[in-house]
């Protein structure tokens, strides 16, 4: 392998963030418009637009239901606040780590990857983050398709009837919801970047209004002893307790394991690295914590008014017996979830496709085709329960975490910050990071070896049970990923010294 080239430009400050790519240096396999760096002029996003992008993101039935599932790993309301919060810091701090690089250059994710893995290998990384964002486009797709069989009944009563016929697992009613919620969807996205910040301005404090409502309504219902029913219940030991807690903040890193991949797509718009960084604490420390005091406080709540502990709250919104109540809370929820696809799961996959075959495919393209693929992986069937959620979500988490373990160690411990822009746009084999033919071998050896460790953890926790219950997935395959490729890049550099 040839000897690893190190750029020796600088990082870019915040006030030298016009970044231009030269028109020698744009091979049109590794280039086009919407992968090039986003000029400085172009910058329109301040802290309260990657504020209310968090807010999109949090605000949803997914993130709503996900939260509330942590109550099933036997830990009380308290004990599922704390998590919630150390989770939410870390996610904080790792959220920082990877937006900076794309505030300094302007770059996308799958252009970032290229640093570590490869002109052409950062195709793999596209690859694994596209799928998993399809699958989560489909995903929330399908629980805000939910909110609209709530309306559809709210309505039309006889359209209970669909229910009889079921398709691939989704009954009619649940298939012609979804398709409606797919369409109305895929009009916005069509758009663009600036129509979806707009979008996503509107969203997250919207939600606030109907949760807020609704956290008045349980405790009208339940009485302010449904608040004590937060802070009691302890079942299990000591030790059991210290590792569900471990457990619930893992699994927090591990729902945001998507966004710690591709939360360039959005501060690559930012107008400083302060600017993001303001935003990112509003939206996720300050925002979250705010969020999950009410989710425990309703779930915890639900469990007094309904006799049961119930996790989604459109089915919470479907019993309340005020039709407007249903109508304005199935609304929002819609939009919020809306929100979140925007978010985490269509900017993604829309660059990651379009990073692929940048002469044929844009943004808008590359948009179309993961919104179809996200239909065709029938999502419904991952998330069936809210015990296959927290599975669900710590597996993708360990699938997607030795991507980000490798990205951050080359970023910062090996390259010190250091990168050229222009080396990512080109085939030459004189840039950086042409490697191999485009290959970076370490960096793909480093992400297999870890991919292993970190996915055979999973499984052997979750689904064979050889291990006990845990959902440190994330964990260790970010740091298997990151220890495997800076000892394998050190080997590469000392055999060519």
């Amino acid at each position: 392998m040839r000897e690893h080239a190190m750029s020796t430009s600088s990082a870019l400050n915040d006030n030298a963030l016009n970044i231009d790519v030269p028109p020698a240096s744009r091979d049109p396999r590794l280039y086009n418009d919407d992968l090039a760096p986003v000029p400085r002029a172009q910058r329109t996003w301040n802290g309260y637009s990657i504020f209310s992008m968090w807010m999109s993101d949090v605000h949803s039935v997914g993130g709503y239901t996900f939260a509330a599932s942590l109550f099933l790993l036997g830990i009380s309301g308290w004990q599922v606040l704390l998590a919630l919060t150390v989770g939410i810091l870390v996610v904080y701090v790792l959220m920082n780590w990877i937006g900076k690089p794309s505030v300094i250059h302007g770059i996308p994710f799958p252009v970032m990857a290229r640093v570590s893995l490869g002109v052409m290998g950062a195709n793999l990384a596209a690859i694994i983050r596209g799928v998993v964002g399809i699958v989560w486009y489909g995903v929330q797709t399908y629980f805000a398709s939910k909110a609209v069989a709530t309306l559809v009944l709210l309505f039309f009563p006889a359209a209970a009837a669909l229910h009889d016929s079921s398709f691939l697992r989704l009954d009619l009613l649940g298939w012609l919801s979804f398709l409606a919620m797919w369409v109305f969807q895929l009009i916005i996205f069509q758009r663009g970047m600036e129509t979806i910040r707009k979008f996503i301005d509107f969203c997250g404090p919207a939600v606030y209004l109907v949760m807020l409502a609704l956290m008045g309504w349980i405790l009208s219902q339940a009485g302010l002893s449904s608040l004590s029913l937060t802070l009691g219940g302890q079942v299990l030991s000591p030790g059991a307790q210290f590792q569900a807690m471990s457990s619930a903040v893992l699994l927090v890193v591990a729902y945001f394991a998507a966004l710690l991949l591709n939360f360039g797509d959005f501060s690559r718009f930012a107008k400083s690295e302060r600017q993001m960084k303001v935003g990112n604490f509003l939206g996720l420390p300050v925002n979250f914590l705010a969020f999950a005091i009410i989710i425990v406080i309703v779930t915890a709540g639900s469990s007094k008014v309904f006799g049961t502990m119930i996790m989604d709250p459109v089915a919470i919104v479907a019993r309340i017996q005020n039709k407007v109540a249903v109508v304005i809370g199935s609304v929002t929820f819609i939009i919020a979830t809306m929100g979140i696809n925007i978010v985490a799961n269509f900017v993604s996959p829309a660059y990651d496709i379009a990073n692929l075959f940048p002469r044929h495919i844009d943004f808008k393209k590359g948009g179309l085709i993961a919104s179809v693929l996200a239909v065709v992986v029938c999502p419904w069937i991952f998330v069936d329960s809210a015990k296959a959620i927290t599975i669900f979500v710590s597996i993708f988490g360990a699938v997607l975490a030795p991507l980000y373990g490798v990205m951050m160690a080359d970023y910062y411990l090996l390259r010190k910050q250091a990168i050229k822009a222009a080396d990512l746009y080109t085939m030459s084999s004189d840039g950086a990071f042409y490697y191999d033919g485009g290959w970076n071998r370490n960096g793909l050896l480093a992400l297999l070896a870890s991919s292993v460790i970190s996915i055979g953890w999973e499984l052997c926790t979750q689904l064979f049970a050889v291990l006990p219950p845990n959902h440190f997935g994330w964990l260790i395959g970010a740091l298997s990923g990151a220890v495997i490729y800076l000892l394998a890049m050190h080997s590469n550099h000392t055999a060519g010294a």
